[in-house]
């Protein structure tokens, strides 16, 4: 293959043809975010910088060996900056797509559910940064329903994000490493009756833990979904 196919294939990799629920965007969609992927590379960065500023009390107030798990939202828009501009460089890191899969995903979604579900209790906020918060994550998960066309998720980088995300709940909800469970500041009392009998930690522990799961069920699948081909024309020869 030439340098200018390797190129060709980089600005523009094939589609995948997976079912609806895994490759949900239109394809043209598909296609406008990776034609102008460090666009969406810049857009990251600027997001990823807004974040560390928005943690900047939260790490102020947290022991510094939790400081790996505070920043969630913004880790999470670095690794689709760094896992999309390695593949436009052609050095695609399996890993690194795959944790900015999983974070993308699990924060895209986690936040506007907790968002949703303590709506009254965030009147602090300014309704133009509510609605920033809630539309911007949501876009986390637009952009990561793209990664599928750049990497074809091995099983072993998969589970290096399944280990990440897992690791980040544990510290977050159930075993902390310092002190009391941590976790991004909500605005009630963790004790705080929300609905059907659960307080408000566990209401944002189930979201995200229900958030994760999907992520590592989307991403095995589409493994899954990718190798049929290949393994279809080993039994076929």
């Amino acid at each position: 293959m030439t340098a200018s196919s390797r190129m060709a294939d980089r600005e523009q990799p094939a589609d995948d043809s997976l079912p609806s629920y895994l490759a949900p965007l239109p394809t043209t969609l598909e296609d406008l975010g990776l034609r102008f992927a460090w666009l969406v590379v810049a857009i990251n960065l600027v997001g990823t910088a807004f974040g560390f500023w928005y943690y900047s009390a939260q790490f102020s107030r947290t022991a510094p060996a939790l400081w790996p798990w505070v920043p969630d939202s913004p880790l999470a828009t670095l690794f689709v900056a760094l896992a999309i501009g390695a593949w436009k460089l052609g050095r695609e890191q399996p890993w690194l797509t795959a944790l900015a899969f999983f974070g993308n995903i699990v924060l895209g979604l986690w936040t506007p559910y907790t968002l949703l579900a303590f709506a009254d209790s965030y009147a602090y906020l300014h309704p133009a940064m509510y609605q920033f918060l809630f539309w911007s994550h949501l876009a986390m998960v637009v952009q990561a329903f793209v990664l599928h066309r750049i990497s074809d998720f091995p099983v072993w980088a998969v589970a290096v994000a399944a280990v990440w995300y897992w690791s980040n709940l544990i510290v977050d909800y159930f075993v902390p490493i310092v002190g009391e469970p941590h976790h991004t500041i909500i605005p009630v009392a963790r004790e705080t009756p929300v609905f059907l009998a659960a307080d408000a930690l566990g209401v944002i522990a189930a979201g995200e833990v229900t958030f994760v799961l999907l992520a590592l069920f989307l991403a095995l699948a589409t493994r899954v979904k990718k190798c049929e081909p290949t393994r279809r024309r080993a039994a076929s020869e």
